[in-house]
């Protein structure tokens, strides 16, 4: 599908004309200091505007000083706000770009003080949530009066400041959506008891907000659709509140789950084993009963996806996120029928939301340009073009050899292998991560761009490169899994997972996953063997499996391997083996763990560095960089990035 009429088809929302159907929902940064816009929340958004979004809705402003859920989200408590959303405002304005802001308290789900003390939430009613174990307090009626004048007086300061509108926020489970829910308000007085009761909150708040700002000012509502919890709002019951307050609002804007459950908060940012477009039957059934605009987000991260959604009125306008985090530039290379040059989301989680969870500005494992427009939003071109040398295709060669090529460097990549992708070719053969290899394709797609020379099957050596009279050579040869003296290894069978994942050793019927890396191998192992019929014990050497990768692949995937029957040990440290017994060790006590009956032991002990190229090459070339793995066993995102650092130091 290449025709996109319907999605770059203008829409009016209210009395406002907004020039496409792609919207930026409203996402955390953790760009902003001080709780006000900064110059890089600027930059961020002015690059979504500038690469042809139609909508941008900024994350959360907190409308009371209780909303402070982290310490990095913006407040519009006061008019010290105004001047960083009138910057915000002005440069997404001048490229054709309609404005929104998020108007939002979390209720319960506080995730952080402000001082490192536990802080104390306020709710509807004294009801705890599974997630952050957050006992909350009953808000008075006194509260409840300031919290909805400062949604009122939030609203105003964003007109004043220029936005075209603003976003409540009762999506995921937060404060509307509590008194809402007839299973966390349980209060008696006027807002809760009866479903009118627990409505009246909503009703206060929009009639607030619309009193407070001119009559072209929009007013939209984001909600899920069904928050997916046992204790959560379904389906039912919020379709029938949004047809109650039909016409009330300007739009609806509908996305899943609830931050208060560990299973359903993934719905916040779905990862790649959720299929795209997941949430376009809920969206169609609330579109069916409803005469206000609606919207949908949900992995929707290709325009062809986005197009057929609206195609089939399911929705009025489609959430792309991800998409524009990993692409600004998606909607006008759609657009323009460049669509082999989109850089598709791989919704891997790791530096956009997982950086979020983490305390750490925004970007993307494959533009860390994201988040980093201040700095690397603009290539300069080389002052002198040089002849550069990539040793390895992996993720990082390619970005180091995409970015100096596109600054005018003459760039040759070799990479050893038959294939470009390094271990992201590895990743990609796991149950539900095939997506993943969308990286590869991606980063060679740019390097196709800059006009950068591959060859593959080629090893980079000292005498290729006296050869070749390279200026600078990148190092990107990546890793290899970690020998390591297993005592017993000689008595049973002992692989590594490189040789379980490449298809090249039969493991039997029973596996036992000595995990120390803690990350994606071993729970995809486990899933890929579980599925295949093995018995199936993952003993982790930490306190979880999946420790260290985005808290929403973890969970999601840990319910994966519980409904697999998959067993997972924490704080096994790996001892030994004898024929068919493995031993292990607790990490914390040191008391012996016993495995028996296991016919294969797959050791996931972590990588070592292939770096013998750096000194192999001391005193042929002076300009020497080494990235990614090369320089120590890491991730992908750190090999991208440390790519588009070298090809711009070049």
């Amino acid at each position: 599908m290449t025709d996109f009429a319907t999605l770059f088809s203008p829409i009016t929302i209210r009395n406002l004309r907004v020039r496409n159907r792609i919207l930026s929902t409203g996402h955390d940064t953790t760009l902003p200091t001080a709780f006000v816009p900064n110059d890089a929340l600027v930059a961020y958004h002015r690059a979504r505007a500038a690469g042809g979004a139609g909508l941008i809705v900024m994350q959360v402003a907190g409308v009371h000083e209780t909303a402070r859920y982290t310490s990095h989200l913006l407040m519009a408590t006061s008019d010290d706000c105004i001047a960083g959303y009138a910057r915000v405002a002005e440069a997404v304005h001048g490229h054709g770009c309609a404005l929104f802001g998020q108007l939002f308290h979390p209720g319960r789900e506080i995730m952080e003080s402000q001082d490192g003390t536990l802080p104390v939430a306020y709710a509807p009613s004294a009801v705890p949530n599974e997630r952050f174990h957050v006992m909350p307090r009953p808000m008075s009626l006194r509260l409840i009066a300031e919290v909805i004048a400062g949604y009122a007086a939030a609203a105003h300061r964003l007109e004043r400041a220029g936005l075209d509108g603003v976003e409540v926020v009762a999506s995921h489970g937060y404060l509307p959506a509590q008194f809402l829910n007839p299973r966390v308000n349980l209060r008696t007085d006027r807002y809760g008891g009866d479903v009118d009761g627990r409505r009246r909150f909503l009703a206060e708040v929009v009639a607030a907000i619309r009193a407070a700002t001119g009559p072209d000012f929009v007013v939209g509502l984001r909600i899920s659709g069904d928050e997916r919890d046992l204790e959560g709002l379904g389906e039912d019951e919020v379709t029938d509140t949004l047809v109650a307050f039909d016409g009330a609002f300007d739009y609806y804007n509908i996305t899943a789950g609830t931050s208060a459950g560990l299973g359903s908060a993934v719905n916040i940012a779905p990862p790649m084993m959720v299929a795209h477009g997941h949430l376009e039957p809920l969206s169609a059934a609330i579109k069916a009963r409803v005469a206000t605009p609606v919207f949908v987000a949900g992995r929707i991260n290709q325009p062809q996806d986005a197009e057929r959604i609206l195609q089939r009125g399911a929705a009025d306008m489609v959430g792309m996120t991800r998409a524009l985090i990993c692409d600004p530039e998606m909607p006008a290379k759609a657009q323009t029928g460049r669509l082999d040059d989109i850089r598709a989301c791989i919704a891997c989680n790791q530096a956009c939301i997982g950086h979020f969870h983490m305390g750490y500005p925004i970007s993307c494992i494959q533009h860390p340009e994201t988040g980093r427009e201040l700095t690397y939003g603009t290539l300069t071109p080389a002052p002198r073009p040089r002849h550069v040398l990539v040793a390895g295709g992996g993720p990082g060669g390619m970005k180091a050899a995409a970015i100096a090529a596109a600054r005018g460097h003459r760039v040759t990549l070799c990479e050893a292998g038959r294939q470009l992708g390094g271990q992201a070719l590895l990743a990609q053969t796991l149950p539900g991560r095939a997506e993943f290899g969308g990286i590869v394709t991606n980063l060679a797609r740019e390097m196709a761009l800059a006009g950068v020379e591959v060859r593959l099957g080629q090893p980079v050596t000292r005498a290729l490169v006296e050869q070749t009279g390279a200026d600078a050579v990148i190092i990107a040869t990546g890793a290899q899994p970690r020998p390591i003296a297993i005592e017993g290894a000689e008595t049973g069978h002992v692989v590594n997972p490189w040789a379980v994942l490449r298809n090249e050793v039969n493991v039997g019927g029973s596996v036992l996953i000595a995990d120390w890396s803690l990350d994606w191998i071993g729970m995809g192992l486990a899933e890929r063997l579980a599925r295949a019929g093995c018995r199936v014990r993952l003993a982790v050497d930490g306190y979880m499996a999946g420790e260290r990768i985005h808290r929403y692949v973890r969970d999601l995937w840990a319910g994966t391997l519980h409904d697999l029957g998959v067993e997972v040990i924490p704080y096994a440290r790996l001892y030994g083996i004898d024929e068919r017994t493995v031993f292990c060790q607790h990490a914390t006590s040191g008391a012996a763990m016993v495995f028996e009956d296991v016919d294969t032991l797959i050791t996931s002990l972590g990588h070592e560095s292939v770096a013998t190229l750096e000194d192999e090459l001391a005193d042929v070339v002076a300009d020497i960089h080494v990235i990614g793995d090369a320089l120590a066993p890491r991730t992908a995102e750190e090999a991208v990035f440390e790519g588009l650092k070298a090809g711009v130091a070049l």
